[in-house]
């Protein structure tokens, strides 16, 4: 029989008597990889291993959250051993709370944790990509509705189709349809860009990176992670200062 948490007159409650939502819910939603695994099937049905490749999970580990996922009701599988999981109306309701917690950390949490941006260097192009809804300056985005078509060659090269439409951003794997901008580089030069490694002017006017299009510019649109030249990171409250120029006096139409 289990045992029952009794509280006294002047004791300390057990956590299990106490009524925290917060608490509660995470009881509920698990450990780190849950939120992780529902944040990379958002964007649409993953297999097992597509579902590795983007979170590096070991295969036993995967497995086992996976289950646990089912369990809970936020993910399903149809029929058959190589059938995609896909996330049910249950796993859908906690959209908002990644969000609220990827922009925390983008845009709050590498100041205040003094996180290397340089050791993101090596980080493939398709997860730096597949965080870029997460990084959208929404005071930029709104009533605005542009494609961009990114085009990547090396390691960890592809195409992908970036649009802003309204506030919001959505990527997908592929050619676009109709790209009003088309960017073209190699992966870990486009990396450096978007993570605010490597300045977009400068690397356009070295030829290492070509623009076709119109005049809009993708990284006017998004959050980067601001670094100096030297690679140590500057103080938070210079960065806050930057961000808040940066939204006071907005630009449109900046060429990288």
């Amino acid at each position: 029989m289990p045992k029952r948490e009794v509280a006294t007159r002047g004791s300390i409650l057990a956590p299990g008597q106490i009524f925290c939502p917060v608490g509660r819910a995470l009881d509920v939603i698990g450990d780190r990889w849950t939120l992780g695994l529902i944040r990379h099937l958002l964007g649409g049905p993953l297999g097992f291993q597509e579902l590795r490749a983007r979170t590096g999970i070991a295969p036993r580990v995967l497995a086992m959250r996976l289950r646990a996922l089912a369990k809970r009701g936020f993910v399903s599988r149809a029929d058959g051993a190589r059938a995609p999981y896909v996330l049910t109306e249950r796993g859908r309701t906690l959209e908002p709370v990644i969000t609220a917690m990827a922009r925390w950390y983008l845009r709050d949490g590498l100041d205040e944790l003094q996180v290397d941006a340089n050791r993101f260097s090596g980080t493939s192009a398709r997860s730096v990509l597949e965080s870029l809804p997460f990084l959208l300056r929404e005071e930029r985005a709104a009533g605005v509705d542009l494609t961009f078509e990114i085009r990547l060659t090396g390691l960890g090269g592809g195409v992908w189709t970036v649009r802003i439409h309204d506030g919001a951003c959505t990527v997908r794997e592929g050619f676009a349809e109709r790209a009003d901008v088309r960017y073209t580089a190699e992966a870990r030069v486009w990396c450096g860009v978007a993570l605010g490694l490597s300045d977009a002017k400068a690397v356009h006017r070295d030829g290492l990176m070509s623009k076709d299009g119109g005049r809009e510019a993708l990284d006017f649109y998004f959050h980067q992670i601001n670094r100096r030249r030297d690679g140590a990171a500057s103080s938070p409250a210079a960065q806050r200062q930057s961000r808040a120029r940066g939204a006071a006096a907005p630009r449109r139409g900046v060429p990288a």
